[in-house]
């Protein structure tokens, strides 16, 4: 009999969360084969069988368990049942197929006494109640829920209430928030940037670009390789407190925000100072799919000095985005508008994005922020003389 036990996902990493199981006890799984999906706060991985027999679960969904724990067996003797695929039921453990117990026609829907009287007293029709009593029968505490109180007037509707135990990767994020708004000394400062340089650039080559790389030329990497400048101008931006130092790195590892299944991720670009613009397009394109795909590691979402998000995907207008400890500085990107500015003394439409730094006050003064800031501001608004060095196709590697 096998034991397996936990894998450590990461350095400093001693709890993980059974996410999901894949398979149930009994069930004949092949070696490799991923049986269940583990949370840890930084990620959620599968855990792979290590050898192919009939396993045993020994921890239930949701349960917190120790890394090294052993949270399943494998009987490595067990032979495979004839015709059966993986996760199949073993022979020796056979479904039983039962037929389901129908409710009597005298019980379903019919209020028991006490919640007669409470549908009566509260006008709520016994059609509007679902019945979880025995043969579908509705018990006092179905008709309490159903008349629970609430602002304004009774409708007399179905009102159910859902309640999920969240994830060990949102229970971690949602404290590391909390501990960022409360632990520094957070300030936001807003900026405009027209765009229409950089959408002349992308209407230009994007196609040659995709032809050539293999990957798109979006606006993270114009976005990524301004952050690179300005922390090289305003070092302090790309410096941390720890304890009563405050460490600067003059390497640039970039954080960038995305939507995974599991909630929020924030892979790391690594260099990021070393990377062309198809390299930071390449880069953000391999990172941003295996989070999607739940296959990003705890090492790829550790030790960026910077993180840049987009809320303009989703549609956001504007925002204060919250620190990402423990750096100290965070890029607000957003949706882009078609807005009236003033352009050499005259009022023009024109793809405009605000963008909103928030910094830790503690390490960062105003003129830092500010400055920092403007400088992507500039580098954005004239990418072809500040981000291309004036030639373009060098640039982009065409």
């Amino acid at each position: 009999m096998l034991e397996m036990k936990v894998p450590s996902p990461g350095e400093s990493i001693t709890e993980v969360e059974i996410a999901r199981w894949l398979v149930k006890t009994g069930d004949y799984v092949t070696k490799d084969q991923a049986v269940a999906e583990v949370d840890s706060d930084k990620a959620t991985l599968e855990l792979p069988a290590e050898a192919s027999g009939v396993i045993t679960l020994k921890a239930e969904e949701g349960e917190a368990v120790k890394v090294g724990q052993v949270v399943c067996l494998i009987d490595t003797k067990a032979k495979a049942p004839a015709g059966a695929s993986s996760a199949g039921t073993s022979p020796s453990q056979p479904v039983k197929q039962e037929a389901p117990i129908a409710p009597t026609s005298s019980a379903k829907q019919v209020p028991s006494p006490a919640a007669r009287k409470i549908l009566a007293e509260r006008e709520i029709p016994v059609s509007a109640v679902v019945g979880t009593g025995k043969g579908g029968r509705i018990t006092k505490d179905d008709a309490l829920k159903a008349s629970k109180p609430s602002m304004g007037t009774p409708t007399g509707g179905v009102r159910k209430e859902v309640r999920t135990k969240m994830s060990m990767l949102r229970r971690k994020v949602a404290e590391r928030l909390v501990s960022a708004k409360n632990e520094t000394a957070m300030l936001t400062t807003f900026n405009e940037v027209d765009m229409t340089a950089i959408y002349e650039l992308r209407a230009k080559y994007k196609d040659a670009f995709k032809e050539r790389h293999n990957v798109s030329l979006g606006f993270m990497s114009f976005f990524t390789l301004a952050v690179v400048r300005a922390l090289k101008l305003f070092p302090d931006v790309n410096s941390m407190i720890d304890g009563q130092d405050k460490v600067t790195y003059d390497f640039c590892d970039i954080s960038i925000a995305v939507s995974g299944p599991k909630g929020l991720m924030v892979p790391v670009i690594r260099n990021a100072e070393n990377l062309s613009f198809r390299g930071v397009e390449a880069e953000v394109k391999r990172l941003a799919t295996r989070a999607r795909d739940g296959q990003i590691t705890v090492d790829e979402m550790t030790g960026g000095t910077f993180t840049i998000t987009n809320g303009g995907v989703f549609g956001s207008m504007l925002s204060t985005p919250i620190i990402n400890p423990p750096q100290s500085g965070i890029l607000g990107m957003h949706n882009i508008v078609d807005r009236p500015i003033v352009r050499n003394g005259q009022i023009v439409i024109a793809p405009v994005m605000y963008v909103a730094l928030s910094y830790d006050h503690r390490i960062i003064d105003g003129r830092e922020s500010v400055g920092f800031l403007v400088a992507v501001k500039e580098a954005l608004e004239n990418p072809v003389e500040i981000l291309m060095n004036s030639n373009p196709k060098q640039a982009l590697e065409l």
